[in-house]
């Protein structure tokens, strides 16, 4: 058919035009070729002529047809008109507008083609009713250039009660109507006029050139620009097959090509005519990565396989490349992977590009820090310069700093009292992990949800609203009341004394935390579950989630680990407030104020945890409270859990002597710290009358995790093997206190131990990056060895290193009997006025000497053991307080 039907008319038979064509042919059109009218001469010269509909051969037998067309009154045709915008001037603008012909009834039926001459008259607008598209019938009528449309056009006009559409091309039905396609990588010319004309019988319009208007782009191929500018634009890209199968269903009423259901089927997936391979991926990513490809209509071979379009590298464990690649090869990031699932479409490469990094390693060793010289004060002073650093480094934030809300306070310009008492301490770390707390609160928003609830997405939306929902909760709410007890926080801090009031900020907001935390702790499993559930059901959504965990501001953490992080932060107050309140004085009016900020959260957590106390759990925390003689009874509480318990030897003087078999258990917010008991006396029963037996430990201390600063690991050497460190910064210390241990637990790799140990520091404190908290050591760096460790020597210093603790507690004053304290002075008595002892006397003398020859000591007159006691007590309480 003629794609330029006439405009308008002078003498003319119709004035009518094609709506489909109007757009991008009406400024072709010159205005000499058009009849410049008013709107009022067109309208008065325009011929009055009816639509006459003719049933041809098989559609005049359908009665449901013809009772539809009985319903149809009128056909809408667009009418273009020229209009003068002001009398007396050459300035003209088209107006296209929409005529109602009316159709005249009867309707005639057609037998033979031949008829269609006789039927031709310049008083009616024909249109031919077709049942077959593909028939010589319908071949003659469009060479005829006759206005032609199919049964379904009927039926759905007179199903919703619509006028006939006027249509230029033959129009089989409107399963493609205001659809505009674009075609690209259509080598044969017989496909694409075949796939051009069934797109024209559904209503459809065709653009040569790829631009806005364009609502799909039907590709052959994933190269070339309208492939790349309709990725951009977030077109969505179909396959051929999807127009071959629209047509199948041209008879289905009320059926349209555009719906979601029908159309996903048939979208052109990320990774056609992709082949990936994938370097520095562990087994289990790589296998899910393979799977992803396959579900994502692509391909996978081993790398270096020349056949390859693509080699996806993990950048942050791949430094270089163990081949050299072809130009045809394209290597890229794993976001380029991840990034095309998400938008359903494959991602631009060029944004992606794996380049080597040339930059030196962010993290150093920490052996650098430190001089290797025989000098043992060089290699003190370089050790506590090392350690300050470390300190330093351990108080830096994940987070870009955020500006306050009044410009004239900052965290970076916090006063520091000149004597940093140990209340400030506390009061500055539960400020600290407020803001981290607050700023993972607000990465949850901002990279997870803001970004799902966006409409217009690429691909449409990732999750359903009601999804959404269920996974993040009441997270807006937390986040804007954590928010104002932050503000508290750092206008208290900023402008801080010792009487001001901490408690009352929290009893402030207490209505509003039982108000917005029940709900989401409560419903945690359930969100949870619908993270996974959707993980697994939708690509797109397991796509979106492994590029925001790859992102700084998640600190490779998932979804899930930091939506946690709510159900461990007001425990985590709780233990802060509790040790602020230690280190207030009565006097203070904080003291009852604390008090009654600890009882409102603690009742908080009561009314969260009463349907959420695992029996488990519980049953394991006992048992440790049982077998370590000493233990806390604070230990006990209904959020704890007991996450891993490992055997070490202590490697230094602290938390107990070298040598000495420590256990470390650790919970979800802190480090239980006991020794081997050296004697087991008496044993235990627990309520109800079980005995148990004898506590096999002796309580040490139990440490809150957010005194870890740093986790070294050290390397293994000949000397030292199997070793780490802890960098501990307790409030009530201005010096840093390194533990060292090393572990005996053959199951559990040191490695794991250690990324365990720093996941739940980094949960306690609120920060994301918890790789941060290790740091790989020399053994040189801090005097650390394992040498001799089980050698018969080191057993035997050690076992005098508890002898002469045992001495110094028999001579201790406030340990000794009376008795024998009567005896020792007698003895001293008879030996200053020179008589010789008795036999008894001259047995606990000799057994005197012999112990201190043991110890490595003269044998002590009693006038030089409360000088040896006081030094050694001197010792033993620093080391203590370096500890606590």
């Amino acid at each position: 058919m003629a794609d330029n039907s006439a405009l308008a008319s002078t003498t003319g038979s119709t004035g009518l035009a094609d709506s489909s064509i109007f757009d991008s042919k009406v400024a072709e059109t010159s205005k000499e070729n058009l009849c410049i009218r008013s709107a009022s001469c067109v309208e008065e010269e325009m011929p009055q002529i009816e639509t006459r509909v003719i049933l041809v051969q098989e559609s005049g037998k359908q009665e449901e047809l013809i009772k539809a067309l009985k319903t149809i009154n009128i056909m809408e045709v667009p009418v273009i008109k020229i209009k003068e915008s002001c009398p007396g001037k050459s300035d003209e603008k088209l107006i296209k507008s929409i005529v109602n012909m009316d159709i005249k009834l009867p309707f005639v039926k057609m037998e033979s083609v031949d008829e269609v001459k006789s039927l031709d008259s310049p008083e009616f607008e024909n249109v031919f009713i077709v049942m077959d598209f593909q028939d010589s019938v319908f071949n003659e009528l469009y060479k005829a250039d006759c206005r032609v449309i199919g049964p379904p056009v009927v039926l759905n006009c007179a199903e919703k009660g619509e006028p006939l559409p006027f249509a230029c091309r033959p129009l089989y039905c409107t399963s493609m109507m205001n659809l505009v396609l674009c075609f690209t990588g259509f080598r044969k010319k017989e496909e694409l006029v075949r796939l051009v004309t069934l797109v024209h019988h559904m209503g459809g319009v065709i653009r040569k050139d790829f631009n806005s208007k364009v609502t799909h782009l039907v590709a052959n191929s994933t190269q070339g620009e309208k492939f790349r500018v309709a990725v951009s634009l977030g077109t969505p890209i179909m396959k051929p097959e999807w127009i071959y199968k629209a047509w199948e269903r041209r008879d289905e009423q009320d059926f349209c090509a555009s719906v979601d259901d029908f159309r996903n089927e048939f979208k052109v997936p990320p990774f056609q005519d992709c082949i990936l391979s994938f370097l520095g991926f562990s087994d289990e990513e790589k296998t899910n990565m393979e799977e992803m490809t396959k579900m994502q209509g692509g391909n996978y071979l081993p790398v270096g396989d020349e056949r390859c379009t693509h080699l996806i590298v993990e950048e942050n464990i791949v430094k270089e490349l163990p081949f050299e690649p072809s130009k045809k090869l394209y290597v890229v990031k794993q976001e380029w992977f991840w990034g095309s699932i998400q938008m359903d479409a494959r991602a631009g490469e060029t944004m992606y590009l794996y380049e080597k990094a040339n930059t030196p390693e962010l993290k150093k060793s920490v052996s650098l820090l430190s001089l290797n010289t025989p000098n043992s004060n060089r290699k003190r002073r370089r050790l506590k310069e090392t350690l300050a650093q470390l300190s330093r480094e351990a108080d830096l934030s994940p987070f870009p700093p955020q500006t306050p809300k009044s410009c004239t306070k900052s965290k970076n310009s916090t006063p520091v009292p000149s004597k940093q008492s140990a209340r400030w301490q506390v009061a500055k770390e539960l400020y600290q992990t407020e803001s981290n707390y607050v700023n993972i609160l607000t990465t949850i928003i901002q990279l997870f949800q803001v970004p799902l609830e966006e409409e217009g997405q690429r691909g449409g939306p990732i999750l359903a609203p009601e999804e959404i929902k269920t996974i993040f909760g009441s997270i807006p709410d937390i986040l804007d009341v954590h928010t104002k007890i932050k503000d508290d926080l750092e206008d208290l801090i900023v402008n801080w004394d010792e009487s001001e009031s901490i408690g009352d900020i929290f009893l402030k907001y207490s209505k509003d935390l039982v108000k917005i935390y029940p709900p989401f702790v409560n419903f945690f499993e359930m969100s949870k579950e619908t993270i996974i559930k959707c993980e697994k059901q939708k690509p797109r959504f397991h796509a979106f989630l492994k590029i925001n965990q790859a992102k700084p501001e998640c600190g490779r953490q998932s979804l899930v680990e930091l939506l946690i992080r709510p159900v461990q932060r007001l425990p985590s107050v709780a233990l802060l407030l509790n040790d602020l309140k230690k280190h207030t004085s009565e006097e203070n009016p904080d003291k009852s104020t604390l008090e009654k900020a600890i009882g409102s959260l603690k009742e908080v957590m009561t009314h969260i945890n009463e349907d959420k106390r695992k029996t488990e759990a519980q049953k394991q925390i006992f048992d440790v409270v049982y077998e370590v003689d000493g233990c806390p009874a604070n230990l006990l509480s209904s959020h704890r859990s007991l996450v891993q318990r490992v055997e070490t030897i202590s490697l230094g003087e602290l938390p107990c002597d070298r040598g000495e078999q420590v256990t470390l258990f650790l919970f979800n917010d802190c480090l239980e710290i006991a020794r081997k008991r050296h004697k087991v006396i008496g044993t235990f029963r627990s309520p109800p009358g079980h005995t148990r037996p004898p506590a096999s430990l002796k309580h040490i201390h139990l440490m809150p995790l957010s005194q870890i600063k740093k986790v070294l690991d050290i390397r293994e050497t000949e000397d030292c093997h199997n070793a780490f460190a802890l960098l501990v910064r307790p409030p009530t210390e201005q010096a840093n206190v390194l533990l060292s241990f090393q572990m005996t637990s053959e199951e559990l790799p040191k490695e794991n131990w250690l990324k365990m140990l720093c996941r739940h520091v980094a949960n306690t404190i609120c920060k994301a990056d918890a790789e941060n908290l290790i740091y790989t050591a020399d053994p040189e760096s801090f005097e650390v060895n394992t040498k001799d460790m089980d050698s018969t020597l080191s057993r035997a210093s050690r076992a005098i290193k508890k002898t002469s603790k045992k001495v110094t507690r028999a001579f201790s004053f406030s340990k000794t009997p009376k008795r024998a304290l009567r005896r020792a002075l007698m003895t001293s008595q008879s030996s200053a006025e020179g008589r010789s002892p008795s036999s008894n006397e001259k047995h606990v003398m000799s057994r005197l000497a012999s112990t201190s020859s043991l110890a490595g000591i003269p044998s002590p007159s009693l006038v030089s053991l409360p000088a040896f006691f006081e030094r050694r007590s001197h010792t033993l309480s620093r080391s203590t307080t370096h500890l606590i």
